[in-house]
């Protein structure tokens, strides 16, 4: 195979760690809770001391082999090392800005704050939970919505009781709040 159809320009990596990345609104701070910092520097860690030393280890064996033109090995090792590349100074860059909230320290709070896991109520009468999390651990479908969110922004210094509304996809929302807990984000 032609390596044109195998190369790719360095220019790629930046804009495709761009496009995989959250952004942060300009001037804001990473927040991010204590489990949300772990479980990052755990995935920097691992690619560092065992993903990354692996695929070298492929990379350089595929290498010796000869013709790397047409060597999958070579390939797609090559690939997979700027994929880890790139990762890597993904987070790196990320725990560099990273300011740590840890939620319990807000106590028996009820206004909401970064950290909180609220539950709301709309004029259904349908229930959900969410917890307000940083951009790097947001999970929909574990109920965690980044602080920068249009509902988390909403609801951050409301307390129990207050009603909200919001501006969503589906148009202007409005929720009740029925519960303000801080506990352990896992």
């Amino acid at each position: 195979m032609n390596k044109a159809f195998v190369r790719e320009s360095e220019g790629d990596d930046e804009e495709e760690e761009a496009k995989a990345a959250p952004s942060l609104p300009a001037g804001t701070r990473n927040y991010i809770t204590p489990g949300g910092h772990a479980r990052l520097k755990s995935e920097l860690e691992q690619l560092v001391k065992r993903e990354r030393p692996h695929i070298v280890e492929i990379v350089a064996w595929a290498a010796s082999n000869g013709d790397r033109s047409e060597n999958g090995d070579y390939i797609y090792g090559k690939r997979r090392l700027r994929e880890i590349d790139r990762r890597i100074r993904f987070l790196t860059k990320r725990l560099e800005i990273a300011e740590i909230v840890d939620p319990l320290r807000q106590g028996d709070n009820n206004q909401i704050f970064f950290g909180a896991r609220v539950t709301v109520g709309d004029i259904d009468g349908a229930e959900n939970t969410y917890t307000i999390v940083g951009v790097d651990e947001t999970d929909v479908a574990r109920g965690r919505i980044s602080w920068i969110s249009p509902l988390a922004r909403a609801l951050i210094k409301s307390r129990e009781g207050d009603t909200v509304r919001f501006q969503s996809p589906v148009g202007i929302r409005e929720i009740d709040i029925l519960e303000v807990v801080y506990q352990v984000v896992d």
